[in-house]
């Protein structure tokens, strides 16, 4: 795991160093993969899926269940605009979900040519942040600047009709860096999951490729609300969900 720094979040209710939190702990390995190994599956699931059913452009939530095959399910922010979200989850899956985050890949940022470049680039958006909260069930999260959390360089492979206005099949190298809550399973029956960041009032472009305002942070900073339904049904790893 890589850590990361110059973030700051107000959060005070339950404390994460509480070894019943919901949270898993920054150092910890669910399902025996670091913090990091998760948030670059994050990315890897987020452009995987085409543009027009892709969970982080669905104001309803009726899109929650593409490509969730996993023991964790993950969950977006919503881009320019605050959302309402409904999401039916089976139980005994874990919940990763980032608040704001930033990423650099060789594809969408040519000029680079290392990883060093790479994470420098991730980073230096990601310090735009200035303030992240997160609650489950009316509860603050506390201690979120312990959840900034830099990727390895991970790859990724960008579908048709992709996210990014890229050519598809191909694909690339990559690091992220962001601010991230990882639940633990939660309770059958209703909760209800909400989280918004605050950025630096900056020009987006100033500086930057022009890439920076989709791969930044910026536009990103919005209050999403997810009402989550945890069903009965047990999660099983060869059943793909899909949420209706």
């Amino acid at each position: 795991m890589y850590a990361a720094s110059n973030i700051t979040g107000k959060i005070l209710s339950t404390t994460n160093s509480n070894k019943n939190s919901i949270v898993f702990e920054n150092a910890s390995k669910p399902y025996g993969l670091t913090y990091g190994d998760w948030t670059g599956k994050w990315w890897q699931w987020a452009y995987s899926i085409p543009r027009n059913i892709n969970p982080a452009y669905d104001d309803s939530g009726k899109y929650c269940g593409q490509g969730q095959n996993g023991p964790v399910w993950f969950l977006t922010s919503s881009y320019q605009h605050s959302v309402d979200r409904q999401c039916k989850i089976p139980y005994g899956k874990s919940i990763l979900f980032t608040i704001l985050n930033s990423e650099c890949s060789y594809a969408e940022f040519p000029k680079l040519n290392s990883e060093d470049q790479l994470r420098h680039c991730a980073q230096s958006m990601q310090n735009s942040v200035i303030g992240v909260k997160a609650s489950i069930d009316g509860k603050d999260i506390a201690n979120l600047d312990k959840y900034r959390i830099q990727s390895p360089l991970f790859n990724f492979t960008i579908p048709n009709n992709n996210i990014l206005g890229l050519p598809s099949s191909l694909t690339t190298s990559s690091v992220s860096d962001g601010n991230w809550v990882f639940l633990k399973p939660l309770s059958i029956g209703d909760h209800i999951i909400s989280f918004k960041g605050t950025l630096k009032n900056i020009s987006v472009t100033k500086d930057k490729d022009d890439n920076f305002a989709f791969a930044g942070p910026y536009g990103w900073d919005n209050k999403v609300i997810y009402h989550i339904t945890i069903l009965k049904e047990i999660y099983h790893p060869n059943i793909i969900h899909n949420n209706k």
